[in-house]
């Protein structure tokens, strides 16, 4: 059932308290935009009615100023629905900005959901830079990583995810690596060239990489690969960094469609 509200001026932005309850001019405009971005298959100008709580021929008024400027339409059944040039107006926005502020929603999302921190980074040669971050509700236990951080890529999800799509083979895992050995972080940290290459041959198996206490004791990962820029090189990837003790690794295992399906444009097709 789509849930309604309605939305008396106390509760509009930028409403005078004044007015009271009644809607007035743009307040009324923007509450009715607001609406319409609620019913993507259209609403009726009846139900828009209720749900405003202004007069129908007030509200009419406001659907006729939006449609006059393109921000709103009407389907053949005669339903409203938000108009095409508010759709290319939202769009080349969105694709304008800088990718790890169209990201942190998605980490914010993620965050919330899992009461865990939640990562966007971008390779850097050996390392992993963190572009952006979401932490968990008030009261949980916070990660100490920081927006600009850095981290070895060979010892976190994020940068396994990236170097799966980099390094296909044993050959090309040790160009990368060079003559600088790899730094173990932890017991756990894979830091042979054979070990490495089969880590990232399983990441590229199963579509995700894994992060099992070997980039920090007690901290678990899972990562993705995001796609902002292109539909087959990934620009950067989104992790789920967890305490152990509280989301075993084997949970966010598990979570990995709803993980996926958070990405919407920026995920990989399949």
């Amino acid at each position: 059932m789509q849930h309604t509200q309605r939305f008396p001026a106390s509760a509009a932005p930028g409403t005078d308290p004044a007015e009271g309850d009644r809607l007035v001019g743009s307040d009324r405009v923007l509450a009715v935009l607001k609406e319409l971005a609620r019913h993507p298959d259209g609403v009726a100008l009846d139900e828009l009615t209720r749900v405003i709580g202004s007069p129908k021929p007030t509200v009419h008024r406001a659907l006729a100023a939006l449609r006059r400027a393109g921000l709103a339409g009407q389907d053949g059944r005669g339903r409203y629905l938000l108009g095409d040039e508010f759709l290319r107006m939202a769009f080349a926005h969105h694709e304008a900005r800088p990718e790890h502020v169209r990201v942190r929603p998605l980490l914010e999302t993620l965050a919330a959901r899992f009461g865990e921190t939640a990562h966007y980074a971008v390779l850097d040669g050996r390392e992993v830079v963190y572009r952006a971050k979401a932490d968990p509700p008030t009261g949980a236990v916070r990660l100490t990583s920081t927006v600009g951080g850095r981290n070895p890529a060979h010892a976190t999800g994020v940068g396994k995810a990236l170097l799966a799509h980099e390094l296909g083979t044993l050959d090309a895992v040790r160009r990368w690596m060079g003559e600088a050995p790899l730094e173990p972080r932890t017991p756990r940290t894979r830091c042979t060239a054979e070990e490495l290459h089969a880590e990232l041959r399983a990441t590229r198996e199963r579509g995700y990489a894994l992060d099992d206490q070997e980039n920090e004791s007690g901290v678990t990962c899972l990562a993705v690969c995001v796609y902002g820029t292109s539909a087959t090189v990934p620009s950067g990837a989104v992790s789920v960094s967890a305490l152990a003790y509280r989301t075993p690794l084997g949970a966010l295992v598990d979570a990995v469609a709803e993980i996926r399906e958070a990405l919407g444009p920026l995920k990989e097709p399949f």
